[in-house]
């Protein structure tokens, strides 16, 4: 059994970041992709994301009509950053059963790997999967870092979170671009206003 992770703010989730994990567990015969909202991210100060409950109950909204999709709130039960390597070797112990384990990640985020902590020692603690991302070429990456990730060959969206909540700061619609249990509770809860 092998299982992907999907890390991130998700402030909101959107329809890419469902896509994308879809398109991994089917291409790489996963069981389960687990989306992990960031707690504490430690490359944003804390007054850019929404709280953490907002952002847990937007991505659980967004996944539970899916058996193949999960949500986990193993970075909250932890003091301090949310650092990847501590959440990663977690998630090892967690789901010692699976034979492999993926972890999916954007374009962007694979050209700033080297800035993440012990990058060497994650990249060898499970594959990285990286999707692409528009306006990011993966060649500008470290080959250090390219050459020891999966990168799938899929189509690649321009949707970003910071624009969703920007558009909802504007009064600017975001139907298709979140799932509607999102949609409501964005709305319901008066997010990004």
């Amino acid at each position: 059994m092998a299982i992907g992770f999907m890390g991130g703010t998700f402030d909101p989730i959107h329809i890419a970041h469902l896509i994308i994990a879809e398109e991994v567990a089917d291409r790489l015969g996963l069981a389960r992709v687990v989306f992990i909202p960031a707690a504490r991210p430690p490359h944003k100060c804390e007054r850019e994301y929404s709280r953490f409950e907002d952002r847990m109950a937007m991505v659980t909204l967004a996944v539970e009509d899916n058996p193949r999709l999960a949500v986990s709130d193993i970075e909250r039960r932890r003091e301090g950053p949310s650092y990847t390597i501590e959440t990663v070797r977690e998630l090892k112990d967690e789901f010692e059963d699976a034979e492999e384990l993926y972890f999916i990640i954007g374009a962007d985020s694979l050209t700033q790997l080297l800035t993440w902590k012990d990058p060497e020692a994650l990249l060898s603690e499970c594959t990285f999967v990286v999707a692409p991302r528009p306006g990011v070429e993966i060649a500008d990456a470290d080959p250090r870092i390219r050459d020891r990730t999966l990168v799938l060959d899929m189509p690649s969206f321009e949707i970003a979170s910071s624009d969703i909540r920007e558009r909802v700061r504007l009064g600017r619609t975001i139907r298709y671009l979140v799932p509607p249990r999102v949609l409501a509770y964005i709305e319901e809860e008066n997010l990004y206003t």
